[in-house]
């Protein structure tokens, strides 16, 4: 026997073993019992009662600038052109376009601020349907993180790491906690961005990568064009029966080969056909938004019909939580706000304001809030500095700024109409109650029923978890 043949022919008993109970849940039995069943997860999951059932991140690429939008500070429209004190910028790593902070100029905010609602929170005027349901959100105004890049910072926010190739957050819950159907993935990913913007930013597969976890549990992206998800159409002359019957002689053959060398990308494999299968029924249903009233529709805003835009993502991220879908990430680019916070940032907020406002009130009316975490935030946040001439107010800019930014939930376990955390007097240094990346995602995942330490996947020798080696949970935000 080769060397090769001995450890293949090894392990096949004790990946057989492990992968009976993901066959099991695959239903792969046959034509005969296609129907939609729930996929369990980990069987010690959850570890206690979950508060959310669901998430849906509403996630702004590109950084938007808390200090126009969110956090309020006197001190910079006090301050506006003075250079930015040397004390609070020393030591600090920005940006290669930011280079050496010091003599930078304090920018004040481009539009005002008016507090909102019985909380008071502080919200611009960029935001005024944001600004109409204050009292629905939880917003976090002293996160921090460690990396000044788009890609590293999206990467670590998502997964854990700077560096690709870490499971993210939908494939953790995902693996976890599996899914309530059958005929949908239990994790979708939609992108969108701003028409006619300069940001150049990227949506890369990784950002919802299932990393060392078996593929299966990657997000599935659903195209803002076309078909949503390509090759689910069968070829003229195919009927749905010769489909199933194809399939099943598929999965007779993966099953064989399965057997042999207990490669879990086969299980994948398998499993992905049938979902397939059942998605061609499952995807016209969602996609058709004929059952929606127009009241429903006019509260996303003009652009909810058009395929592709942020508010129409919105609509389907409601209607796929209703099917059984687990996590769905949205992903909408064009807050790179280096020299456009004076045009480009108006776009930005125009196009995912209302849409944003719009499904926590949905959710909310459907009786879906209590149980659907919804988080709105990007990767960092901007410099309380100017990014250009002061001189050139269509040419103002913030540059990319990791020590303090926020985020706002709403739903899912978390209190609501709430401020938690400070940044400083010029909203450079996140300085109460400061919240780091890993322990926002100990919390959510708390509030998933997850204990952020005990959910692991053991790869090259070392138990992985979401949070690395840290993370503490913010008691202080449930609710």
């Amino acid at each position: 026997m080769l060397r090769r043949e001995f450890f293949g022919r090894s392990a096949q008993g004790i990946g057989t073993a492990a992968l009976a109970r993901l066959l099991t849940q695959d239903g792969l039995a046959s034509a005969q019992d296609s129907s939609s069943l729930p996929q369990p997860g980990l069987a010690n999951l959850p570890h206690f009662a979950p508060k959310a059932k669901r998430v849906i991140y509403l996630f702004q690429n590109g950084a938007p600038t808390h200090v126009d939008l969110f956090d309020y500070k006197p001190e910079l429209q006090k301050r506006h052109g003075q250079a930015v004190p040397e004390e609070v910028v020393a030591g600090k790593r920005f940006s290669t376009m930011t280079g050496n902070p010091q003599g930078k100029l304090l920018l004040a905010p481009v539009e005002p601020f008016h507090q909102r609602g019985q909380s008071g929170a502080w919200v611009s005027d960029f935001l005024p349907y944001t600004a109409q349901i204050a009292d629905e959100l939880c917003f976090v105004k002293s996160m921090h993180t460690d990396a000044v890049n788009h890609a590293p910072a999206i990467s670590f926010l998502l997964s854990g790491s700077q560096l690709p190739g870490r499971p993210t957050l939908g494939a953790w819950m995902s693996y976890g906690l599996g899914c309530e159907t059958d005929s949908l993935p239990s994790f979708v990913v939609m992108t969108s961005v701003t028409k006619n913007t300069t940001c150049g930013q990227i949506f890369y597969d990784f950002y919802w990568g299932s990393g060392f976890l078996p593929s299966k549990f990657q997000g599935v992206k659903f195209r803002g064009s076309g078909q949503p998800v390509l090759y689910l159409k069968d070829p003229d002359g195919i009927s749905r029966q010769i489909r199933r019957e194809i399939l099943d002689e598929v999965s007779d053959l993966n099953r064989v080969r399965l057997e042999e060398v207990g490669d879990p990308e086969i299980s994948t494999r398998i499993a992905q056909y049938e979902m397939a299968f059942r998605m061609q029924s499952s995807v016209p249903d969602l996609t058709d938004l004929s059952d929606e009233t127009q009241e429903t529709l006019d509260m996303y805003g003009p652009g909810v019909t058009e395929s592709g835009s942020f508010a129409h993502n919105c609509l389907m991220a409601r209607r796929l939580i209703e099917r059984g879908v687990g996590y769905v990430q949205l992903m909408h680019a064009g807050w790179d706000q280096h020299n456009s916070l004076t045009t480009e940032l108006y776009s930005q907020c125009r196009d995912t304001d209302q849409p944003s406002a719009a499904l926590v009130l949905d959710l909310k009316r459907r009786g879906l809030l209590d149980d659907t975490l919804v988080i709105w935030g990007g990767e960092f946040g901007r410099t309380p500095f100017l990014q250009g001439d002061l001189n050139n107010r269509p040419r103002w800019g913030r540059d990319h700024h990791p020590y303090a930014f926020t985020v706002w939930m709403a739903g899912g376990g978390v209190k609501s109409g709430m401020s938690y955390g400070a940044s400083d007097e010029f909203g450079l240094n996140a300085a109460e109650n400061r919240v780091h990346v890993h322990d926002l995602q100990a919390t959510w995942m708390h509030l998933l029923g997850i204990d952020h330490e005990r959910l692991t996947f053991k790869f090259q020798g070392r138990n992985f978890r979401l949070t690395d080696v840290h993370g503490n949970l913010v008691r202080d935000i449930l609710a």
